[in-house]
């Protein structure tokens, strides 16, 4: 039986007992599988999300997810940005969103070197050949190594500004898109996006119309009750594309406080409230950044203070489901947090343990989010 309406109290307690900040994991491939891909354009998001759901959280235990035993994995996908998935999830990520943006980016690439370098599509493939072979034989290399034995990737190309830039990055962000290589374990600390490259395989291939389905079934199973505007801005389809896959795994249609959202057939009780929580998630962290529609768990009168110019969320402070302040930390490692709606002193005090744990965990590690927002910014001051 519909819902007469599911509340924007019950969206937050499921929010809370699905994207694992009432109740821990025990591992970093269950917080990937909880909030189904974890945002990775700031490398330290995905250790930060992850450390806010484990019940012993610990860069080792990321780290060797990562870059040992390879149970996740990172892609570029939704919205042609890079996240990372479980290993076995990633097929279906993969067919569903980074397959079409890896055909794109390998047309704009190709456009870029003849306008800049005179590459056509053979030239290409022949430095790709050369790169791969490069990579197998060392089993992983930088950018900077790579680029010394196989001189075309220092071949230098005009950017926006009136710069210009060796064409080495623009080349292994297109084999990485094809899976070809991978990313493998940073230059420096797990904050550093000097990463080296390894041999990779490409996915299986998948029917894109299936991929998309399930996609989609995972994000209703992870953020449901959502609605078609904000599928349309998580997975970047067109709204086309989006109402196929609703349709394909019989999701059902179910009135919000807001307007009209979608679950899975089998997801239309009311799940029990956890017990109170709070949290302390980085910036561009998945669940904040899992819906379009944020006003039940977001006043829009916080938003300015934690979002910038291009809508990147920073560090958010969370209890009980709702955004609730922001946090940074300061050169001297501690954490600052300031909240921005009326706190009990229970939830006070709460947030201030938990900020405690986490300038602890970051032992001596400098995290500055890449996006910086005003609230973060004037914390560090």
């Amino acid at each position: 039986m519909t819902p007469a309406v599911i509340t924007d109290d019950q969206r937050r307690a499921r929010l809370g007992a699905r994207h694992l900040l009432a109740a821990p994991a025990a591992t970093p491939e269950e917080v990937a599988d909880a909030v189904v891909a974890l945002h990775a354009t700031d490398p330290a998001t995905v250790f930060l999300s992850a450390f806010a759901r484990l019940a012993e959280p610990s860069v080792a235990a990321v780290e060797t997810a990562l870059y040992e035993d390879r149970s996740l994995v990172r892609l570029l996908a939704m919205r042609r940005t890079m996240f990372v998935v479980t290993a076995k999830s990633a097929p279906v990520v993969d067919a569903a969103a980074a397959r079409p943006i890896a055909v794109r980016e390998r047309a704009r690439l190709l456009e870029h070197l003849a306008d800049g370098v005179g590459w056509d599509e053979a030239r290409l493939a022949e430095v790709e050949r050369a790169v791969l072979a490069a990579v197998r034989a060392r089993g992983e290399a930088t950018a900077v190594e790579l680029g010394r034995e196989v001189p075309a990737l220092l071949e230098r190309v005009a950017v926006a500004g009136g710069t210009a830039q060796n064409v080495a990055s623009r080349v292994l962000r297109v084999l990485a898109a094809d899976g070809w290589i991978s990313r493998s374990r940073p230059r420096g600390t797990w904050t550093s996006s000097q990463y080296r490259w390894a041999p990779s395989t490409p996915w299986p291939e998948l029917d894109a119309a299936r991929a998309r389905a399930e996609l989609v079934r995972r994000w209703l199973a992870a953020c449901g009750p959502g609605t078609e505007a904000d599928l349309k801005w998580w997975t970047g389809w067109s709204l086309g594309a989006v109402r196929a896959a609703l349709a394909a795994v019989d999701a059902v249609a179910v009135p919000l406080e807001g307007g009209v959202g979608h679950v899975l057939p089998d997801d239309l009780a009311d799940v029990p409230a956890p017990a109170p929580w709070v949290a302390l998630l980085p910036a561009l962290d998945p669940t904040p950044m899992g819906w379009r529609d944020r006003d039940w768990y977001l006043p829009a009168a916080l938003r300015p203070a934690l979002f910038d110019r291009s809508g990147n969320v920073g560090p958010t402070v969370w209890a009980d489901g709702a955004v609730v302040g922001g946090w940074a930390q300061r050169a001297d490692g501690r954490i600052a947090w300031r909240p921005l709606v009326d706190l009990g002193a229970g939830t006070r005090a709460a947030v201030d343990r938990a900020a405690e744990r986490l300038g602890d965990l970051l032992a001596g590690a400098r995290v500055v989010p890449r996006f910086r927002t005003p609230l973060e910014k004037e914390l560090v001051k």
